[in-house]
């Protein structure tokens, strides 16, 4: 079965911003464009057994994809998808943005610290990070698939998040097309930090980037601590899960290594659910493994990080 944990959705480019809006329209009039209305992800995720649909909210780029929106993708289909709540731990709202998202059944949420115009170890978002891990809320790192002029870069480095592993061990923090440009650097967060994973959404279409990334993470050891995610609809499920399986043709007939088939596989049919604690409907639970209760209620228990 096919775990995608990072696909979007839209019912109009405009809920990301005018600067973000006008990039994917640029993108959209080329042949095969974007289309990220809620028609195009449910077609994209047919041959998907389980995939988390992802909100944004940004201030400082005036956009908002509200967790009602999201809340309304999953109920199309309560048996394969589940909500990701976009928060923007700069907004004076976080605090109720999440008690609103946890009321409408969302299972985590995604941060993006250049959208949002906030460094990783600002002191609301250690506050905000705080209360994910007291509530067990795992904390999506990602942007909405493309750059903007407005965005701070360098608030995406990987490395930051070394401080607020160290002060939130509890915290499960995924970190989007595994820290790209900085690769190198959320390799060894992964290596470090128990409770960083990463995911493969944006690579799918840089096949020899993904092949060497992925390599080294085998070679690291840290093969296991990362997720298949399409990043739709900037790629399709359908392609980002055959460009994994063709990676190996790199190797054929060379003195390179290949990546073992299995280990492959298992990034394509990791379950977040499961791994990351995510409360999410019983029917995803259900289809996709004999979870254990205690990964189905993961908001009940936890211990309170100390105030930073």
């Amino acid at each position: 079965m096919i775990f995608d944990v990072m696909t979007r959705a839209w019912h109009s480019p405009e809920q990301l911003g005018f600067e973000l809006a006008e990039g994917i329209r640029n993108q959209s009039r080329r042949p095969g464009g974007l289309d990220g209305t809620i028609g195009s992800h449910t077609r994209a995720m047919e041959c998907v057994g389980c995939a988390l649909v992802h909100g944004f909210k940004s201030q400082a780029l005036s956009a908002v994809v509200p967790p009602e929106f999201v809340a309304d993708v999953v109920s199309r289909q309560p048996h394969r998808l589940a909500g990701v709540a976009g928060i923007d731990p700069m907004s004076p709202s976080w605090s109720d943005d999440l008690d609103h998202a946890r009321s409408l059944g969302l299972a985590a949420v995604t941060v993006s610290p250049s959208a949002q115009g906030f460094h990783p170890t600002h002191s609301n978002a250690m506050r905000f990070f705080d209360r994910c891990a007291f509530e067990r809320l795992p904390v999506f790192v990602s942007r909405p698939g493309i750059l903007s002029p407005a965005m701070i870069l360098e608030y995406d480095r990987p490395t930051p998040w070394d401080e607020v592993a160290r002060t939130f061990p509890a915290l499960k923090i995924i970190i989007a097309e595994i820290g790209a440009p900085w690769i190198d650097e959320t390799i060894a967060l992964l290596s470090k930090h128990p409770g960083i994973y990463a995911d493969t959404s944006g690579l799918a279409s840089q096949s020899w980037r993904l092949y060497t990334t992925l390599l080294h993470a085998h070679e690291v050891g840290v093969l296991e601590k990362i997720f298949f995610g399409s990043g739709f609809p900037f790629a399709s499920p359908a392609a980002a899960v055959e460009a994994i399986y063709s990676l190996n043709s790199y190797a054929l007939g060379t003195n390179l290594s290949s990546i073992p088939r299995a280990a492959l596989r298992l990034i394509v049919e990791r379950n977040p659910i499961t791994t990351l604690g995510m409360t999410a409907p019983l029917t995803i639970g259900a289809h996709a493994t004999h979870a254990p209760a205690t990964d189905r209620s993961a908001f009940s228990a936890g211990t309170h990080s100390p105030q930073r």
